[in-house]
């Protein structure tokens, strides 16, 4: 493991008698992708505001590039890059404006923050709208404008919350393209996100956190090895209990679909001719997989 970048021990967050995260103990280490998956109020939100210093933390501790959130916050936010799940660009500013006033807090000069928007307005793609208003911006211009924006100020960390919700699939592509591009060039990159499939292509290791608890930590394909093995079996509209299947084979109910999880294909397909009145899906296993029989408290086994 190289330099941290994040170093969380204990972090606890209340708020009265809720408790959003509850003593939680994490490490990012520089340059790395690390995601955070959750169910709605799982606390994922939560646990990024506390890295960017918006909410204070309860008790334990919390480093960030190597600054405490409670007594340097200034150096922190200097050092940070984020981008919130809402869209708050500034609709009496264009594009190339947008960029220009939000790079004032950080105290940068007028010509190098000129030549840093042109920059940016031309990696994500927004050259031919560098002077028009928000409101002419489809939700995949404003999602990708608001990463520019984050990135004015040259951050060492960029911390995305939810950033593709809502997108259609080629939007989605081309920001994680600019992501990856972003994690190759050496950025520390800290992503909240639903999408499963997202988490599982751009982020190095994870956490999925439900009821303010970290589940699990590891990269998407230990997690999938482990909770998911490397082939599942569905069988959809189906009837009663999952069937009794091998010791070694993972079975599982969720409503009227019922799942398979194996090390290998052959396993699981002498289970088909017993779903002949269902349809059946037999695929290699996926994050989403893990996610489910985590966060699921009705899975059977």
């Amino acid at each position: 493991m190289g330099e941290i970048a994040v170093q969380a021990r204990d972090l606890t967050k209340r708020y009265h008698d809720l408790i959003a995260v509850d003593k939680v103990n994490f490490t990012v280490s520089s340059g790395e992708a690390f995601g955070l998956l959750g169910p709605n109020g799982a606390g994922k939100s939560t646990i990024m505001r506390m890295i960017y210093c918006r909410n204070p933390l309860s008790s334990g501790s919390l480093i960030v590039s190597g600054k405490d959130v409670m007594c340097q916050p200034r150096e922190i936010k200097a050092r940070v890059g984020v981008v919130p799940q809402e869209n708050n660009l500034d609709p009496d500013l264009n594009v190339r404006e947008n960029l220009l006033v939000y790079s004032r807090y950080f105290g940068i000069s007028r010509d190098v923050a000129s030549k840093r928007a042109d920059e940016l307005v031309e990696f994500f793609e927004l050259k031919g709208k560098r002077m028009s208003s928000i409101e002419e911006l489809s939700g995949g211009m404003k999602r990708r404008l608001m990463i520019a924006r984050a990135l004015i100020n040259r951050p060492e960390m960029l911390v995305l919350d939810e950033p593709t919700t809502g997108l259609d699939p080629q939007v989605r592509h081309s920001i994680w393209e600019r992501l990856r591009e972003l994690r190759g060039q050496g950025m520390t990159i800290l992503l909240s996100t639903h999408y499963m499939d997202e988490a599982e292509k751009l982020c190095d290791r994870l956490i999925i956190i439900d009821q303010g608890k970290i589940l699990v930590t590891g990269t998407p394909r230990e997690l999938i090895a482990r909770y998911a093995l490397n082939f599942a079996l569905e069988a959809r509209g189906c009837d009663g209990t999952a069937l009794r299947a091998a010791p070694e084979v993972i079975s599982e109910r969720r409503g009227s679909t019922h799942y398979y999880f194996a090390r290998s294909a052959e396993e699981l397909s002498g289970l088909i001719p017993a779903y002949q009145e269902c349809e059946t899906f037999l695929r290699p296993s996926n994050l989403e997989d893990v996610f489910l029989r985590l966060t699921d408290s009705k899975q059977l086994r």
